[in-house]
């Protein structure tokens, strides 16, 4: 049996070719400018990768300043999950309902999470509070608006079918809209864990905070050491990465019969 196929073994090929290049070209530039308070070679950077265990800089290691920025996002992307995914359900379902929020919604909408953070704090006071505040609300408008176009975008045949089965709004909601809108509910929920990601490590950089990989990252950038910078963001690219991969890997699992008739 095939695991993986050719065609896909020859984009992961191209992707590791940029990479590479992207590699060689920073070493390069950091042997020219040979100064590591601008630009740190990749061993230097490797050296803190290579010890994950480790103290930096006098204070947690790099695994513990990740898994709490991880535990940070997947509470924060879960918080929005659950509230972004009904109501997109209801605004989706209810031209009413949309009339009613709509309008505050494209308001808001454009808001930058990081724009929040003073309130955040003001609200929350320094802490886990406005980190989880600063999170949950980057991830919950991409799921919310893809809720809405998911199902928006349910055929009209599969809600008449339903319909001649007499089924009630709870039951067409549940067997058929959010079957139907799911797709483009996983997109949202894709994407959102990737501005999730973002925010949280911007929410580290705030007063107060003592842990996280945005902590660290700001921590080392006071010290000058662009080294453990470097690293940290190294762990920030895999993390998303990985995650980008899994979504992906199950769009293409569950959601294979999208576009299909």
């Amino acid at each position: 049996m095939v695991l993986i196929s050719k065609q896909k073994v020859r984009e992961y090929g191209k992707g590791l070719a940029v990479i590479i290049l992207l590699l060689v070209a920073w070493e390069c530039a950091a042997l020219v400018i040979d100064n590591n308070y601008i630009l740190p070679s990749l061993t230097e950077i490797a050296e803190v990768l290579l010890h994950p265990a480790q103290p930096v800089l006098g204070g947690e290691s790099l695994i513990a300043n990740t898994m709490v920025s991880l535990k940070e996002v997947l509470t924060g992307f879960f918080c929005a999950a659950v509230l972004a995914i009904p109501v997109g359900l209801l605004i989706g379902w209810s031209s009413e309902v949309q009339a009613y929020l709509n309008p505050a919604i494209q308001v808001l909408r454009p808001i930058p999470p990081i724009a929040w953070m003073p309130f955040a704090i003001a609200w929350f006071g320094i802490g886990i509070n406005s980190i989880l505040f600063i999170i949950a609300l980057g991830a919950f408008f991409p799921i919310l608006i893809n809720t809405v176009d998911g199902v928006k975008g349910i055929r009209v045949r599969w809600i008449e079918v339903a319909e001649m089965f007499h089924a009630t709004t709870f039951e067409k909601l549940r067997t058929v809209v959010l079957p139907g809108a799911l797709p483009r509910i996983w997109t949202g929920l894709r994407v959102s864990f990737a501005i999730a990601w973002m925010c949280v490590v911007a929410a580290e950089m705030l007063p107060g905070t003592t842990a996280g990989l945005g902590f660290l990252i700001m921590y080392a950038y006071n010290l000058g050491q662009l080294d453990v910078i470097g690293a940290g963001m190294v762990v920030i690219g895999i993390i998303g990465l990985g995650a980008d991969m899994l979504f992906r890997a199950g769009q293409d699992r569950f959601f294979s019969w999208e576009g299909k008739d």
